[in-house]
């Protein structure tokens, strides 16, 4: 009898063990079930308005209109947003911190008068080192990128960089540069195409045409981890094209990378679908999130208010060509182009 009852004592104790087992797995399960379901936190950094006339460089109100189409997108679940302008670096990048992906869209690195959003300004540097604090915070940036493989998109006028340490850091997060006086940025009627690649952030995007300040002319070395989007192609032949305007980039530590050449003039963002379809696909993936068959639908977002008058004649700028443009380089104040 004293053998059964210690046959029975192994017995239960081993039902025991495995419901334990089995609770704690059920655990992890729930757990890993729990961080599926979390919502996907898009930050949107915003540069000040310094930059253009009104109703261009207006970083605030488009990063504040894609992050209201993509929390009211009727085929998007699971998405919060958070938009922020931000201040001259280095500074508190807590909001970041459980952040899925990180919109960029603010000034370059090419005025002195001006507000950069990631590096200093490159008429305070010696183009070819920071100084250490602002050092500190891009390699502490930087780690939080890799560590939670945030991740990230930057459009337009943000990747204007001379200094030698800043381009490392765009390159290594976005796989290619824009280089003052090699790459230009054309005001145009720019045809913008999807090239003949599959790929979720060119899902339902069909060819657009409207006016822009296009940054093109990239410098792109081959790199198996870059898709090549978006080709823009310039109404004037002097202003060049057909250039790659678009890449998506396999960062090697697991993240998404987006590059967009466009989005000067701030009433595109009202006036064309596909662009703006692009724009909610191209966001939707950095962040980990499938991108619905036929792309984001979101409705247009509501009017600007206080109202933003179109720039007159939406011509000049700082891109070369006919038409009034600078080539780049040192050029006018803000607010003149």
């Amino acid at each position: 009898m004293s053998s059964f009852w210690k046959m029975e004592a192994r017995g239960a104790l081993a039902v025991m063990i495995l419901v334990g087992v089995a609770g704690s797995m059920a655990g992890f399960g729930g757990v890993g079930a729990q961080d599926a379901a979390r919502p996907k936190k898009v930050v949107f950094w915003a540069g000040p308005k310094e930059h253009g006339a009104p109703g261009r460089h207006e970083y605030e109100r488009d990063l504040t209109e894609l992050a209201w189409q993509m929390e009211h997108a009727t085929n998007l679940q699971g998405v919060k947003t958070l938009v922020k302008v931000v201040t001259k670096p280095p500074r508190d990048i807590s909001e970041i911190e459980d952040a899925d992906a990180l919109v960029i869209f603010g000034n370059g690195a090419w005025l002195r008068n001006e507000t950069g959003i990631l590096f200093p300004q490159d008429p305070d540097t010696d183009l070819r080192t920071y100084d250490a604090e602002h050092t500190q915070w891009l390699n502490k940036l930087d780690a939080l990128i890799k560590q939670r493989k945030m991740g990230l998109a930057i459009f337009h006028y943000t990747m204007w960089m001379d200094n030698a340490v800043g381009r490392r850091f765009l390159t290594g997060w976005f796989g290619g540069l824009w280089i003052p006086n090699f790459s230009h940025n054309p005001v145009d009627t720019w045809t913008v195409s999807p090239l003949k690649v599959s790929h979720p952030v060119l899902n339902g995007v069909q060819p657009w045409t409207y006016r822009d300040e296009m940054f093109s002319r990239y410098f792109l070395y081959t790199n198996p981890k870059r898709t090549d989007l978006l080709q823009g192609m310039p109404a004037n032949t002097n202003n060049g094209g057909p250039d790659p305007v678009s890449w998506a980039f396999n960062r090697a530590d697991g993240g998404r990378s987006i590059v967009w050449g466009g989005s000067d003039f701030h009433d595109n963002m009202h006036n064309v679908v596909d662009y703006r379809r692009f724009l909610l696909n191209a966001i939707t993936w950095i962040a980990g999130l499938e991108v619905p068959q036929g792309g984001v639908a979101a409705p247009t977002p509501p009017a600007d208010d206080p109202p933003i008058a179109t720039p007159a004649g939406r011509g000049g700028g700082r891109g070369t060509g006919a038409g009034g443009g600078r080539a780049p380089g040192p050029g006018p104040a803000p607010g003149n182009n």
